[in-house]
């Protein structure tokens, strides 16, 4: 059996640190703020995701890009040229081009290296939503499962991959054109809070609202309630409000009794178009 490499991109948010314990190859997007781009690597070394939504709150508008084939390509190539084969789990295609730039260079790259087997996966996921469906992936083949058989868990996994989440402030949705200018502008009057998902196309889809930031995080763990069929692993992403997410995280282990919370940031990309203050829940569900 082949050996093969686990591929994702940057919106999947997962730290360094856990890039390293899974060995995957990620690649990074980008985004550009007050006029300068920077890739979103996991270790953050061009851009400090509290620097960046600290200039998001000041007003810093900006706008992001999908990675583009020819990265893909330089990705994939050298694992080929080493006689490995890929499985790449790629950001929503609702949302990013950045899965489709993944299938067309393994199409191309498949012509120069028949021998080798390129499989690229749209997640319909993103953020740690993504990063738990690879972190999923990652523990099959650590198990010594083939591609074939952990490309098949990934796809049997995505329609139960629940993606729960509120945003702080409702502007940040407006500019994306999730909501109308009118909604953000009484919603922020009457202090309401958004909650919306990711459903099975991989699309945002906003769910309801409710008054007041509590209420909002309270929502999230009762869909977790109404819907999880395993609670003992959840990740958790935050737009810079990671105070709020660690009481989140100590309700989730006092009413569910979860072993695992996995926390980092929502990534700039992403970020970008949440803003400070979002919070998303993460975890395994009878249907998203």
């Amino acid at each position: 059996m082949r050996e093969f490499v686990l591929m994702t991109d940057s919106c999947c948010d997962l730290s360094q640190q856990m890039v390293e314990d899974l060995g995957l190859v990620v690649l990074p997007l980008s985004v550009l703020q007050e006029g300068k781009e920077y890739r979103d690597y996991p270790d953050h070394r061009e851009l400090d995701p509290k620097v960046f939504y600290q200039k998001l709150r000041a007003g810093a508008m900006g706008s992001t890009s999908a990675a583009n084939v020819e990265s893909f390509r330089e990705a994939m190539e050298p694992i080929l040229q080493a006689g490995k084969d890929i499985l790449s789990i790629n950001f929503s295609s609702a949302l990013s081009t950045t899965c489709q730039s993944a299938a067309m260079a393994a199409r191309e790259l498949g012509e120069q290296y028949p021998e080798g087997k390129m499989i690229v996966i749209d997640s319909l996921c993103a953020s740690l939503g993504q990063g738990m469906l690879v972190y999923l992936a990652a523990q099959e083949k650590a198990k010594g499962k083939s591609i074939d058989e952990v490309a098949d868990f990934v796809r049997e996994t995505i329609p139960h991959l629940c993606h729960w989440f509120t945003v702080d402030d409702l502007n940040h949705l407006k500019r994306g054109g999730r909501v109308s200018a009118a909604a953000a502008l009484f919603g922020t009057m009457l202090q309401m809070k958004p909650v919306l998902h990711v459903d099975d196309e991989g699309r945002l889809i906003p769910v309801s609202k409710v008054r007041g930031r509590k209420a909002s995080i309270k929502a999230l763990l009762d869909k977790m309630e109404e819907l999880a069929l395993d609670t003992e692993t959840v990740f958790i992403s935050h737009g810079d409000c990671l105070e709020e997410v660690e009481e989140m995280a100590q309700s989730i282990r006092e009413r569910f009794g979860t072993k695992n919370i996995f926390i980092n940031y929502v990534g700039p990309v992403i970020g970008n178009h949440s803003g400070p203050g979002t919070i998303a829940l993460f975890f395994l569900g009878k249907h998203r």
